[in-house]
């Protein structure tokens, strides 16, 4: 495997031509909008506006705002006049909708997931993340983590494919020590972050899910060779119902879709290791 490849997640475990991994190795172009705010993706170039028609435009807003509160206020009387013996509470249109978060771990990561379709996309996304995080870089961590999420039948291939991928000679080629940590004054940073997912197949004993998702790979530090980076892939997980949770049968990943970069200016070594340092991740629930 060279350091242009997609890494993170075994080769023994993927379906796939792509590696499945928290990281895309693969460089990324920035894409400087042209001047004078004009549209990346060819629409016309944006028109100055005067200041006449901006004040135009906060009068209207206001006088829309006062209408609004007007109307809401005359229908809120309404309402509960009319309402006043039903006990019937209406969802709101912002409410969160779906399973709760599950509130059990497992060497720290999430487990005791519903059996439905949702249960089985929560469960993909957060197997997602740990096997795309800093921790499969140290055999023991990995052990556990694999352990943890994969399928008793599938366990032993999946954790022999993994030791493969994540061999000595690896480590160090990404300037890691044997147990994955970083040299000293830089901090190693490998953290997969899911978008969204989506179930392919689903039965109450085995799903397929497609989990879409960012990442951030690489090394801080001033004289690092492997500055830390972001790419984009999609990562797809079968599942099997075992002993009341879900659990990872087989892996696989292909990259993007991939949205175009902003030309955000770059920070700084110092201030993405303390970032990372700082952020906790999230249990994720469908």
């Amino acid at each position: 495997m060279s350091l242009g490849d997609e890494q993170g997640y075994g080769e023994s475990s993927r379906s796939g031509d792509d590696a499945y991994g928290g990281y895309a190795g693969t460089g990324q172009t920035r894409t400087r909008l042209p001047e004078g705010g004009g549209d990346p993706y060819g629409g016309a170039p944006r028109r100055p506006r005067s200041s006449s028609r901006s004040l135009v435009t906060i009068v209207g807003v206001v006088v829309l705002l006062i209408a609004a509160i007007a109307f809401a206020n005359r229908g809120g009387d309404s309402d509960s006049a009319g309402d006043s013996g039903n006990d019937k509470t209406e969802t709101a249109p912002t409410a969160a909708s779906g399973e709760r978060p599950v509130k059990s771990k497992t060497a720290g990561i999430p487990t005791g997931f519903a059996q439905s379709e949702e249960g089985a996309q929560s469960a993909a996304t957060n197997y997602t993340a740990a096997l795309g995080s800093d921790g499969m870089f140290n055999t023991a961590e990995r052990h556990q983590i694999v352990e943890t999420i994969a399928d008793p039948s599938t366990m032993d291939r999946l954790k022999n494919g993994f030791d493969a991928d994540y061999s000595a000679e690896f480590l160090k080629a990404l300037g890691l020590s044997e147990d994955g940590s970083a040299p000293s004054g830089s901090t190693f940073v490998n953290r997969t972050l899911p978008v969204g997912t989506k179930a392919t197949s689903y039965s109450s004993t085995t799903a397929t899910v497609e989990v879409w998702c960012n990442s951030l790979f690489g090394l801080t530090g001033e004289s690092t060779t492997n500055p830390v980076t972001n790419g984009w892939f999609t990562v797809t997980l079968k599942l099997h119902w075992t002993d009341g949770d879900w659990k990872v049968l087989e892996t696989s990943q292909k990259t993007g879709p991939t949205p175009v970069n902003a030309d955000d200016p770059v920070s700084g070594a110092d201030e993405i290791g303390k970032a990372v340092e700082e952020f906790g991740g999230f249990t994720y629930a469908r």
